[in-house]
C-alpha cells in the first residue's frame, strides 16, 4: 500500500518508527506492506518518491527539522505540493495527520475530498474533517467505493470508533460519555493530590501533556470536537461547536475539589454525546464510577447500550506510537475490506 502523508510531527514520526520497526512481523501476519511514498509539511518541506522513501533517513531528517537534510536519490522530488502529489496517481491512501482546525477544518479538508476525487483511501488523525464534513465525507467515499476511517480522532489506538460500530454492530447505542482529553485529566488529577490550578498545569506542560498555549484543552475545545465525531458516527449527527454546551476547567479551585472529596466524589471533565446533542464540562462523579476512578492523562469513554448495558473502555488517548498504532489499524482494516465503506 503506497501512502502520502499529511503532517510529520510527533504521530507522523510514531507511525513511520512503527512501519520501519514492524515491517518483517506485519507482512508475514498481514501480507502487509506500506511504503510512504509521500509526505508534505508545513514546516520541515515535502518530499515525494513513488517507489518510496527510505523510513530511517525521512526520521532523522524530520528530526533534524528540516527534510533539507534527506539523503538524494534517483527520483527523488522536493517541493511538491500536495495535490500535485495526489494527482501523481501513486498512492492507495492519503494519511491526514496535520494540526486540527476545528473552525475551518482546512487545508486539510480541501485535501481529503481531492484524495477521495482521485481514487485515495482516507485514514484521519486530523479531527477537523471528521468534526466539520463527516457527512460530506463518507458519502464522496461511499460513491468513490472507498473507505474513510478516522480511529486516532478519539482516543489515539484505544480503539473507540471500532468498538462503537464494529464489535457492538447489533446493538443501539443510547449515549456516550468519557474523559477524552488527557491534559485536562492530568491537571486534575494533580489538584486532587495538592497542586493548584497555575501548579498542575505547569508540571503538565514541562511533562508535554499540555502546549504552551493549553486553552484547546483546558477550555474543553478539544474534547468537543471530539464529541462531534461521536455524534456522527454514533448517531448520524451533525452538529457544530455552537450546538454544544462547552466549558473547562478553568474555573475548578483547590476548594472545590476539596469539597467534591468531602462529598465521596471527584472532579473530572466529562465529553458526552446523545442523539439529541452534546456537552464537555466539569463533573462531580461518584468515586464507585467507572470513570471517577481514571487517573492521570489516561482517557476513557462508556457507552450506555440497549443490549449490553454500560461499557467502559479505558487507555491511552494520545502519543506518537499509541496515534501511529490506530492509523495502522485503519490501514490494515482498508486492506482487509477493500469494497467496503
Amino acid at each position: 500500500m503506497k501512502l502520502i502523508l499529511i503532517g510529520f510531527g510527533v504521530v507522523g514520526q510514531g507511525f513511520a518508527q512503527i512501519l520501519r520497526d514492524k515491517a518483517a512481523e506485519l507482512l508475514r501476519e498481514e501480507n502487509f506492506s506500506a511504503q510512504i511514498i509521500g509526505v508534505a509539511t508545513a514546516s520541515k518541506g515535502a518530499l515525494y518518491h513513488a517507489a518510496g522513501l527510505e523510513l530511517q533517513s525521512l526520521l532523522e531528517a524530520a528530526q533534524a527539522g528540516s527534510f533539507a537534510s534527506y539523503p538524494e536519490q534517483d527520483g527523488l522530488i522536493r517541493g511538491l505540493e500536495v495535490d500535485e502529489m495526489i494527482a501523481a496517481g501513486d498512492a492507495d491512501a492519503l494519511v491526514e495527520m496535520s494540526p486540527t482546525n476545528l473552525e475551518t477544518a482546512q487545508p486539510a479538508l480541501d485535501f481529503c475530498r481531492r484524495a477521495l476525487d482521485a481514487g485515495l483511501h482516507l485514514v484521519l488523525a486530523n479531527k477537523g474533517p471528521v468534526a466539520l464534513d463527516y457527512a460530506g465525507l463518507k458519502s464522496k467515499a461511499r460513491a468513490k467505493g472507498l473507505q474513510m476511517r478516522y480511529e486516532a480522532t478519539v482516543m489515539a489506538g484505544t480503539p473507540t470508533i471500532q468498538l462503537a460500530v464494529d464489535a457492538l454492530a447489533g446493538c443501539q447505542i443510547l449515549s456516550a460519555r468519557g474523559i477524552l482529553n488527557g491534559t485536562t485529566n492530568y491537571i486534575l488529577t494533580r489538584m486532587e493530590a495538592g497542586l493548584s490550578y497555575d501548579e498542575a498545569l505547569s508540571e503538565a506542560q514541562a511533562l508535554g501533556y499540555a502546549e504552551s498555549d493549553p486553552s484547546g484543552d483546558v477550555e474543553g475545545w478539544d474534547a468537543a470536537g471530539k464529541v462531534l465525531i461521536l455524534a456522527n458516527a454514533l448517531f448520524g449527527r451533525s452538529l457544530a461547536l455552537d450546538d454544544l454546551d462547552v466549558s473547562g476547567i478553568t474555573e475548578i479551585t483547590a476548594a472545590d475539589i476539596a469539597e467534591a472529596r468531602a462529598a465521596g466524589q471527584r472532579y473530572k471533565l466529562i465529553a458526552s454525546a446523545r442523539p439529541d446533542g452534546g456537552a464537555v464540562k466539569a463533573t462531580r462523579l461518584p468515586l464507585d464510577e467507572p470513570l471517577a476512578g481514571v487517573g492521570g492523562s489516561t482517557n476513557a469513554i462508556s457507552l450506555k447500550t440497549d443490549l449490553m448495558g454500560d461499557i467502559t473502555l479505558i487507555g491511552a488517548g494520545a502519543g506518537p506510537l499509541e496515534t501511529g498504532c490506530a492509523i495502522l489499524s485503519d490501514l490494515l482494516a482498508i486492506q482487509r475490506m477493500p469494497s467496503a465503506t
